[in-house]
């Protein structure tokens, strides 16, 4: 209501509102506030919880993409506050918005996704972007590799890490060898460079160990021994059955680590007596054998 007050300075009468005055809370309202508080502090830490596992419940993991985040978000928000569930996930309002509406939107590459995601699955996560674009069009399905790769990334699809690899060194145990090879692995032909090295497996729970000979020029197995254990005979047995396939005095450069069974004055006679020109990678440097490291990669990933 209006009140009628006297300007005493011009003798005028101003019609001016008396402003309410602000009532304190009431013991009921504090209390009222106080219960609407913790609901909210209940709500967040209820559904702390909810979106790891419903993240896991989608096959998203832990490292879930903004996309991912998204649709939990959005089927969580009938339960849980939006700004409660926009924090737990880190999720900002922008990115949430941008990804919801496209969601909406009609989605071209949906058959190729399942496509993806099959191929994904058959190959027990051992695929890559790369042998996933190969096998799409083995399929008549011919997409972009950098498209698959993207959509890779928003299905979550990543290829299983390689195992670590078993590690012969054991210091200087013998002569070491020049590296000849210098990280080339071009061979204009046959039987001119080799290249060799000993690696684990894993198979049934126990544990194999395969020395293995390959050829630079077509990548061919030139011989191979398997064991239970990491021995010299191994290696000397597959250095017997490759040089029944080479004439003495070829030249030809066998390129191996500093593993102590190449370090061996056995091993290292066979080859003199060969007419083997011996050569080794630099300690450290994998590389200096990334041929058949490769090679011992695709083969677990494989396996």
């Amino acid at each position: 209501m209006g009140t009628n007050l006297f300007n005493r300075g011009s003798g005028r009468v101003s019609h001016r509102t008396a402003r309410p005055r602000q009532q304190e809370p009431t013991a009921k309202a504090a209390a009222k506030g106080d219960r609407r508080r913790f609901a909210g502090r209940g709500s967040a830490a209820a559904c702390r919880g909810r979106i790891p596992k419903k993240l896991a419940s989608l096959g998203f993991g832990r490292r879930a993409t903004p996309a991912q985040k998204t649709l939990v978000v959005q089927r969580l928000r009938q339960k849980h506050a939006r700004s409660i569930l926009l924090s737990i996930a880190q999720l900002p309002h922008a990115t949430f918005y941008y990804h919801l509406k496209r969601m909406k939107q009609v989605d071209t590459y949906k058959s190729k996704k399942q496509e993806i995601t099959a191929i994904y699955h058959e190959n027990k996560g051992r695929y890559g972007y790369r042998r996933v674009t190969a096998e799409l069009r083995s399929r008549n399905i011919p997409l972009n590799h950098k498209t698959v790769q993207r959509l890779m990334k928003e299905l979550g699809l990543v290829c299983r890490v390689r195992t670590k690899r078993y590690r012969s060194y054991k210091g200087e145990v013998g002569k070491i060898a020049l590296n000849l090879l210098n990280r080339n692995f071009h061979a204009d032909k046959p039987n001119q460079k080799w290249v060799t090295v000993v690696t684990e497996f894993s198979l049934f729970g126990e544990k194999l160990y395969l020395s293995p000979i390959l050829d630079l020029h077509s990548s061919d197995l030139v011989s191979y021994a398997i064991s239970e254990r990491p021995v010299l005979s191994m290696v000397t047995t597959m250095l017997d059955e490759a040089f029944t396939k080479i004439p003495d005095g070829t030249s030809l450069i066998l390129h191996s680590d500093l593993g102590w069974q190449y370090q061996h004055k056995q091993y290292q006679r066979m080859l003199r007596e060969k007419g083997i020109r011996q050569c080794m990678s630099r300690k450290g440097n994998c590389l200096d054998n990334a041929v058949i490291e490769n090679f011992f990669g695709l083969l677990k990933s494989e396996r």
